[in-house]
């Protein structure tokens, strides 16, 4: 009684289908669907870029220099 079943969402379903009709349920499917890919990209491009400065950092000298240390020196 407090879920909701497979009946009420192909309720929901058609209700929203009448409602906005099939082709703009599309272009909203297709535009969701660009902007996570979207969103992925960027996540994973971030994750590159962070691996190549930690790279860069532990490849002076061999060990890993904090900010701080280098501007003393």
């Amino acid at each position: 009684m407090g879920g909701i079943g497979i009946w009420q969402l192909i309720i929901i379903l058609v209700i929203v289908l009448l409602l906005f009709g099939t082709k703009r349920l599309k272009n909203l499917g297709g535009d969701l669907g660009g902007a996570i890919k979207g969103f992925k990209g960027a996540m994973k491009e971030g994750e590159e870029e962070k691996g190549k400065d930690d790279q860069k950092s532990v490849s002076n000298d061999g060990t890993e220099k904090d900010d701080a240390e280098k501007s003393d020196k």
